[in-house]
């Protein structure tokens, strides 16, 4: 249908507000050192690190000797010992904080092409999915290569143009196929796993429940796999 080489990746956007705001809500709650480990889940070492000491924290765990002294050019404290006492649901704006925050990474797609299907037709490896009735689908960017996990086909929704729409078949190694479910989508349009403002905000808890993974993990795998970029 079009190209779906690995350079085809999702994005993690990352909200400046909304880090902005989780970062003093976690120091607020207490604790003076965060774990931002694993590129802070996902989110960028440097971007989080600056958010959170600003907001107060005195230090930041991380990973190796090379990121504390790349930290400590920019004048931010970091350490690779001791356990993190900041909250991270709550610096990460994951589901289950006490804390109604937006979350701070979105994770997007975008659709790659469409395509008719007639009742009977299946998608994807294995055809899972078979159209229950006439339906146009789109092959979407992001796959499990991704952090798109296997678990996730048939299962989870993601959100076109303000809509939830369901993954269909076979989650691929760099793209997913979406039931539009009677709609269109114009190649290029902006699909959003889980994260911002709209309805798929809170969908990591359907993938975490899915995978039996945390959202945490889920999360910084995604993150990490992802072109990141920012947004208001």
């Amino acid at each position: 249908m079009c190209d779906t080489t690995s350079s085809a990746l999702p994005r993690a956007l990352i909200s400046r507000s909304a880090l902005t705001a989780a970062a003093v809500a976690a120091v607020r709650e207490g604790g003076v050192r965060a774990d931002l480990r694993r590129d802070a889940w996902g989110h960028g070492l440097l971007a989080v690190a600056h958010a959170v000491t600003v907001a107060g924290a005195r230090e930041v765990r991380v990973d190796s000797e090379g990121e504390v002294e790349m930290l400590r050019l920019e004048g931010i404290a970091g350490v690779t010992m001791g356990e993190p006492d900041i909250d991270p649901s709550i610096l990460y704006g994951l589901p289950g904080s006490n804390h109604d925050a937006t979350p701070v990474l979105r994770l997007t797609g975008r659709v790659m092409s469409t395509k008719p299907l007639r009742a009977g037709d299946a998608v994807s490896y294995g055809y899972t999915f078979r159209a229950s009735g006439d339906t146009t689908v789109a092959l979407v960017t992001g796959g499990y290569a991704q952090g798109i996990v296997r678990a996730l086909g048939n299962v989870a929704l993601v959100e076109v143009d303000g809509i939830l729409r369901p993954i269909v078949g076979r989650v691929a190694m760099d793209v997913c196929v979406v039931d539009l479910e009677g709609t269109e989508a114009p190649v290029g349009a902006e699909v959003t796993y889980f994260g911002g403002t709209g309805p798929a905000r809170d969908e990591i808890v359907r993938w975490s429940s899915a995978t039996d993974m945390s959202a945490a993990e889920l999360v910084a795998v995604a993150g990490s796999h992802a072109v990141r970029g920012w947004e208001a």
